[in-house]
């Protein structure tokens, strides 16, 4: 069941879902089917063939097609824009919420949702680099390797998704942010080695932002308070805490105060356990050297 930004009001719900599947979301395909038809009647509407909408919103005509075809996700921005090239009065930009979610895998959505009001985002993971730090081509190299494998349309509209959250970096009043991964992660040759040396440099430059804080945990550790898995700990903006983890197709946002305030402790206790930032941001440096 999708979720949107009023998650979690019930104390002590447990939200899960079906993760990744083959293609996208069937209810969130439907909204995207249904926009496109709305987009496809108002061009008509407005006398245009696809070349000449496509160049006044700087898109080609297939892309046009595909966004009225359902089988593309438009951006906020190319919606805002589709508006106001037809001169739709709304009728397009009412659709902007719900197409924007429906980027996302259903089991997602409720997590996407928590990063756009998020003050504080902690994150440890132990598999792969989080999707909030990864380049372009580490994205790609991650969803080629679902099984079963995606299809075309679906990898593009994942790595459009997980581009679009990287705003939360930059963002006004851009929240605290803090990821802890195990140095096995940083070692995985994920796509082959110019993909994980790019990752490691764009880990370098992230590292860096003042509401950012990147801590590895060398293999060579004796102590970890993360052998239970990855987790995300999320505080929303009127406080209200979440956790959140993913597994083999499903995936928990943990509404329970109790326990999100005890995630968010065993957070704090991996951090403890890990190098510093400036101790992992060297570490990082060495690993890339010997790339």
């Amino acid at each position: 069941m999708p979720m949107n930004e009023d998650v979690g009001e019930g104390a002590g719900a447990v939200m899960a879902g079906d993760a990744e599947g083959a293609t996208a979301d069937t209810s969130g395909q439907a909204v995207v089917v249904a926009f496109g038809h709305t987009m496809k009647t108002l061009r008509v509407r407005a006398g245009l063939e696809r070349e000449e909408f496509g160049r006044r919103i700087g898109y080609s005509a297939s892309t046009i097609a595909s966004y009225e075809q359902g089988r593309r996700i438009p951006s906020p921005r190319t919606i805002e824009r589709a508006d106001e090239v037809l001169d739709a009065g709304g009728l397009l930009t009412v659709w902007k919420e719900q197409v924007e979610r429906a980027q996302y895998p259903v089991f997602f959505q409720g997590m996407a949702a928590l990063e756009k009001t998020a003050i504080e985002l902690l994150s440890y993971d132990t598999l792969v680099v989080k999707g909030l730090l990864q380049t372009e081509e580490y994205m790609r190299a991650v969803l080629a390797m679902r099984r079963p494998p995606l299809d075309q349309e679906t990898t593009e509209q994942r790595v459009a998704a997980r581009l679009a959250r990287q705003d939360i970096f930059d963002r006004q009043s851009a929240p605290l942010l803090s990821f802890v991964m195990d140095e096995s992660v940083l070692r995985r040759r994920l796509g082959g080695t110019d993909v994980l040396r790019g990752q490691l440099e764009h880990l370098l430059l992230i590292g860096q932002k003042q509401n950012v804080e990147i801590q590895v945990i060398p293999l060579d550790c004796e102590e970890s308070a993360g052998v239970d898995g990855p987790f995300t700990v999320v505080t929303r903006d009127d406080g209200k805490k979440f956790a959140y983890t993913e597994a083999q197709g499903t995936s928990t946002l943990q509404t329970d105060p109790q326990q999100a305030a005890l995630a968010a402790a065993r957070y704090g206790i991996i951090r403890s356990q890990a190098l510093t930032p400036r101790e992992s941001l060297e570490f990082i440096e060495r690993l890339l050297g010997e790339l």
